[in-house]
């Protein structure tokens, strides 16, 4: 009796104890699934966060690509956003961990917002400012134009007024002349006869010369490319011009007949050939002829 009291209570013991073990194993199978489900969560979350950051980093870094002159704000929150994301890649995976992430996440959010809507004013204000220099820049250029081309006129006007106050020299003709003791001049053709060499010509009527004493360099060139004459240089300038004689006369704004003789040197004879004279007003060559000795 007392030996089947004892089974009875051993068997009552091995069943409470396969109950507490069971209950055990089962309790701790279930805590195992629920950490692993819990840490899932958790790497999933924490990917949601870096990738969160990843995106905020990139809208930084048009905003700041977008700028010639970067803003120092965005990239000074950009460089925070990086050091975030570096810190998160290492940090534990848990609760405590990912919610501080997120609540700086979330703060950096909101610096976002505040920091690109200044930034897209500033671009705004930025456009507007370089439209009005564009305008500006295309005034100036206008204006440019108009100045070079206004000075243009004005040089080109400055040079018909030159060339307009500048005295003819019209019917322009050399030719030898024989000398008599009485004065009387014979035109001739023969070298070997000619003593002299005259030049003739029309100053002609121009109202714009002021009427007064006028001068005209008279320059006459042989065959052999000599300048005859006193052959004096006179300069203008940067040019300088050897001239054979001064005409000198006065001028009454009326067309006037002028006459010039040209000697030769030592009494030397004239070349056979070709003659060339040339009728300057001051530089400006403003009659040229020639004509052939025998």
């Amino acid at each position: 009796m007392e030996q089947n009291t004892s089974n009875n209570g051993l068997k009552i013991a091995l069943g409470i104890a396969l109950v507490l073990f069971l209950g055990t194993a089962f309790y701790t199978f279930d805590l195992m699934k629920k950490k692993n489900e819990t840490e899932a969560h958790l790497k999933e979350e924490k990917q949601l966060v870096m990738t969160d950051l990843s995106n905020m980093a990139k809208q930084y870094d048009v905003a700041i690509s977008e700028n010639k002159v970067a803003n120092n704000n965005l990239v000074e929150a950009r460089t925070r956003i990086q050091g975030l994301m570096d810190s998160l890649q290492i940090s534990e995976t848990n609760v405590k961990s990912l919610w501080k992430y997120k609540q700086q996440y979330l703060n950096l959010q909101k610096e976002m917002d505040i920091l690109l809507t200044e930034n897209n004013q500033l671009k705004a204000k930025n456009n507007q400012l370089a439209t009005s220099l564009d305008s500006t820049r295309t005034r100036l250029e206008e204006r440019n134009v108009f100045t070079d081309s206004l000075l243009m006129q004005n040089t080109a006007l400055a040079e018909v007024v030159e060339s307009a106050t500048v005295l003819s020299a019209d019917n322009l003709k050399g030719f030898g002349v024989i000398e008599r003791n009485s004065g009387k001049l014979i035109p001739t053709e023969r070298a070997r006869r000619t003593d002299k060499l005259r030049v003739c010509f029309t100053v002609g009527k121009n109202t714009l010369v002021p009427a007064g004493d006028q001068e005209l360099y008279i320059q006459v060139i042989d065959p052999k490319n000599n300048v005859l004459g006193v052959n004096e240089q006179v300069v203008f300038g940067e040019k300088f011009l050897n001239y054979s004689t001064i005409s000198r006369f006065n001028y009454e704004n009326i067309s006037l007949n002028v006459c010039e003789f040209v000697a030769p040197k030592d009494d030397e004879k004239f070349e056979e050939g070709r003659y060339i004279v040339n009728v300057y007003n001051d530089k400006n060559l403003i009659s040229s002829s020639d004509f052939t000795l025998k």
